[in-house]
């Protein structure tokens, strides 16, 4: 179960497993084919697949003192907004 400023987020599994990825680096980047791993349980995914599921995922963030910053080539990094 994962909760942001006190509220329940109902996530999906494989969105529950990137957060878990991001959250298992968190303030350094995880690398993109270690996040594929986690999310999903198959071998070869599509190009965009991962993209998909971090989209989804910066939805749920909004409004929250978290994002997902994007570092091309390399992975994901969750990071706390300031203010």
């Amino acid at each position: 179960v994962a909760t942001l400023d006190g509220t329940v987020l109902e996530l999906p599994r494989r969105e529950l497993r990137l957060l878990e990825g991001l959250l298992l680096h968190a303030g350094n980047i995880a690398p993109r084919e270690m996040l594929e791993g986690r999310v999903f349980s198959f071998g070869d995914v599509g190009s965009n697949a991962l993209e998909v599921y971090v989209s989804r995922l910066r939805k749920r963030l909004q409004g929250s003192c978290l994002r997902i910053r994007t570092f091309r080539g390399l992975g994901y990094r969750l990071e706390e907004v300031p203010g």
